[in-house]
This record gives structure tokens, sequence and C-alpha cells, in this order.
């Protein structure tokens, strides 16, 4: 079965992903693990990424579409895939389809800006061992300590409520049209995300059934 998430940042796109990957025994591609394996491996396309990286710039589509591209084609695909952060556009999506490659199921995990603001703004992290805390769900032993290393937590930049927020709004002028481009094709399914993760993922599983 080859699959398709899609969801905003956030949203619990890999935690379903990896459940999925361990009911199904199919490989879960996420576009920024195959980018940093393309790199380690120096392919082809991981040396054209390099140049656009250490050059500050962004992967072009191309690029990004050509690293899939090889990683689709390894064996441990055949039996079927879990595509977590591709496509990202309407163009990516467009060259999937130009490479052959048939989606099965397209499951969108719906999540609200509110929550995914109040999930991602409340992580914190280690600054040594890195270990994840959230504010609410997983609170440390001690406020503001590492409960395994005893060092500092710390709130990455990336889960900054202002960085959250401009993420969203790229999430929802790039990727959201994608909804629409599936749903023409009869694949899309939605799942709205619920509170607890076993919740969602019970909901995930039973689209992969029907």
């Amino acid at each position: 079965m080859n699959l398709i998430l899609l969801g905003a940042p956030g949203a619990g796109k890999g935690t379903q992903a990896e459940k999925i990957c361990e009911k199904l025994s199919i490989p879960a591609i996420s576009t920024g693990n195959i980018i940093r394996e393309a790199l380690a491996n120096g392919t082809e396309m991981g040396l054209k990424a390099k140049e656009y990286i250490n050059a500050g710039q962004l992967v072009p589509d191309e690029v990004v579409i050509g690293i899939i591209k090889e990683r689709l084609s390894k064996d441990d695909c055949r039996n079927g895939f879990i595509l977590d952060g591709f496509p990202r556009t309407i163009p990516q999506a467009q060259a999937l389809d130009e490479m052959g490659v048939v989606i099965d199921k397209v499951i969108d995990i719906e999540v609200s800006d509110e929550t995914v603001v109040k999930r991602m703004s409340g992580r914190r992290v280690c600054s040594k061992c890195g270990a994840s805390y959230h504010l609410e769900h997983r609170r440390p032993i001690n406020e503001g300590v590492c409960d395994n290393c005893g060092a500092e937590l710390i709130q990455r930049k990336d889960d900054h409520p202002d960085t959250v927020l401009d993420r969203l709004n790229v999430y929802h002028e790039q990727t959201e049209p994608l909804k629409d481009y599936y749903n023409k094709t009869g694949k899309l399914t939605v799942v709205e995300g619920q509170e607890e993760v076993k919740d969602t993922t019970r909901l995930v599983f039973e689209v992969l059934e029907n």
C-alpha cells in the first residue's frame, strides 16, 4: 500500500507514520531524513542538495523530487511506503504523478492551528542529552531541569509560537491545497486528530482497513 500523510506541522504525522510502519511493515519516508541520508551516502542528488544547503538556500523541487525517486526505487519500497512531508506543494504532487507512482490512499490529519501552537510551543528539550518534555503532557520532575541528566531545558526556535505561526501560514498557503488535489482523485480521507495519540491511531487504522 502506497500512502501519503498530510497535515500541518505538529499534527502528529511522524508518530502516525511510525505506527503504520510497524503495522504494515513498510518504510516511512520523511523528506528531511532522506535528504540527510542522501547527503551522507553522497548520491548524485545528495551532492546536488549539498550545494544548495552549503549556500544557505532551500533545496529546489527538482532535487527533492530526484531524491524521492532514488529512495522509492529501493527494494524495501516494493510492497509499499508512507510519504511523510512529501509532496508539500501541487507541483511536487504532479511530479510524483509524472514519475508513475500510484498512491492508494492519502490521509489528512486535521488539527486546529490553536492546538498546534499549544502543542509545539509547550515543548522543551534538554540542552545536553536532547530528552523531550512538554509543559502540559510530559512535565519534568523539577521545573526546567532534565530528569535524565539534570541539565537545563530549553525551547527550540522552531517551537517558539511566532515560528510555529509562520510555519502554519506556509502550510496553509503551499500545502493545504493538496487536500483538494487528492480529494478530486477520490483518495483523500480526513482524520480528526484526537487529544490522545492512540485515539488518532485507531481512526487512521480504520481508514487503512476500509
